[in-house]
């Protein structure tokens, strides 16, 4: 392919960000044409792309408000379809001006020349919009190269009518979690306090950050990686325990099984975030009222969480808009109208918990908890938000990382050995630095 010089600059990028420690520090973003209108006094049109729920209802919100943007929407798969799909547009120069964007991915997504820099454009709005928990995620290398747009703090969803039965509290701690399993399955052999397995690394990686484990860091030029570190072989030994001694169902998350049994009072509990809510309605209708919603258990008793998942919003890199998708990415994110669009447009909606701290209220009020009866599902997932552990930060290879742990099944120990290895491996490979 000839270097033009977008690509030479992309690739002149690249080279900048391997020689940086973090790789982000020196990336340039924003074409010619990237002010929010039209030279030629027409609306700037963005496209945009996105899995989120109700973002085509946020869109048709935004165009409705002015006349100098107009952004064209796209439904894209979510997982790594969907970001397969966006790395074939980058490569391919066809990539939308905005799209969204597991915080997981950013560094690497960063690290390889795949995004503008938005430093200029929305580095304001991230530094003053958003809590310092969640900067950190968006902020890489000195650089802004993402805008958040949900928290995902862990949470316990618990059947209020299985403990009830058995005379168990709500637990606060981990062993508490697994005295409660041992007394309900005791009691009840049918019952299990809830699906394990089968692995999700996000499940794992935000367990193990919840208890002080850091992945992923840097030491003076080169990474660290701290994957199979003994916090995390805590964790993966915990619930490995807890599967082996059949307290927890090895039936696979995120299967058809996995619904029937919760749906069936087959399990106690589910380790969710706060999105999970939302899809209670629909995934187990009958069992409206019967669910209750908990700050997850800790090992010392203490507030603590870590995060499942989250998304932010990121201009693809060639989009030589940027001036107006930030402008667009602002509204989306922090706007009360913008949330009220997302909340009440749909029959089941999202409960995706704001990262905009502002916005937690506009939503609360918006959204239909009774299926929670005398419970605020934004307040608890607020209050959950603010007790996510600082300080953690995702590496520059973690798509490889979870890749590999997919395959270790309900060895959870062994996915944390494996993704030790693979991110070392693949760190190698692309020729950075890894600390002794």
């Amino acid at each position: 392919m000839p270097r033009t010089p977008r690509t030479a600059t992309a690739t002149a990028t690249a080279t900048a960000l391997t020689a940086s420690l973090a790789l982000l520090a020196t990336a340039c973003g924003g074409g010619e044409g990237s002010g929010a209108a039209g030279a030629d006094g027409e609306p700037v049109t963005l496209t945009y792309w996105s899995a989120t729920n109700g973002a085509k209802e946020t869109v048709e919100a935004f165009n409705t408000s002015q006349d100098r943007i107009k952004v064209k929407f796209s439904l894209v798969p979510s997982g790594p379809e969907g970001v397969t799909k966006l790395s074939n547009a980058v490569k391919g120069g066809n990539a939308p001006d905005v799209a969204t964007m597991d915080y997981s991915q950013l560094p690497e997504y960063a690290s390889e020349g795949n995004l503008e820099d938005l430093t200029e454009a929305a580095g304001d709005t991230v530094d003053k919009k958003f809590p310092d928990n969640i900067k950190s995620l968006v902020n890489l290398g000195g650089r802004t190269w993402a805008v958040p747009f949900d928290v995902t703090p862990i949470e316990l969803f618990y059947r209020k009518d299985i403990f009830k039965k058995h005379d168990v509290d709500v637990p606060k701690t981990w062993d508490q979690y697994r005295a409660a399993a041992e007394k309900i399955h005791k009691a009840d052999p049918d019952v299990t306090i809830t699906n394990f397995g089968g692995g999700d690394p996000a499940l794992l990686a935000g367990l193990s950050w919840q208890a002080g484990a850091r992945w992923y860091g840097t030491k003076g030029e080169a990474w660290k990686v701290g994957i199979d570190d003994p916090k995390s072989r805590k964790v993966a030994a915990y619930w490995d325990g807890l599967l082996k001694d059949g307290l927890a169902s090895k039936t696979p998350l995120w299967g058809e099984g996995e619904a029937k049994e919760r749906a069936t009072g087959k399990v106690a509990t589910i380790i969710g975030a706060a999105w999970s809510a939302g899809n209670f309605p629909t995934g187990y209708p009958d069992s409206k009222g019967k669910w209750g919603i908990a700050p997850i258990p800790t090992w010392d008793g203490k507030p603590a969480t870590g995060m499942y998942g989250g998304t932010s919003f990121i201009v693809p890199k060639g989009s030589e808009k940027t001036e107006a998708a930030a402008e667009f990415i602002e509204w989306a994110a922090t706007s009360p109208a913008a949330m009220k669009a997302r909340i009440t447009s749909q029959k089941t909606p999202s409960t995706a918990l704001p990262a905009n701290e502002a916005l937690r209220e506009v939503a609360a009020k918006e959204y239909d908890g009774s299926y929670f009866p005398g419970q605020d599902v934004y307040g608890i997932a607020g209050e959950a938000a603010d007790s996510i552990v600082p300080g953690w930060t995702w590496g520059p290879v973690h798509a490889k990382v979870t890749a590999a742990q997919l395959t270790t099944g309900a060895d959870h120990t062994k996915a944390l050995r494996d993704g030790q290895s693979t991110a070392e491996q693949v760190i190698a490979e692309r020729g950075l630095k890894l600390a002794e």
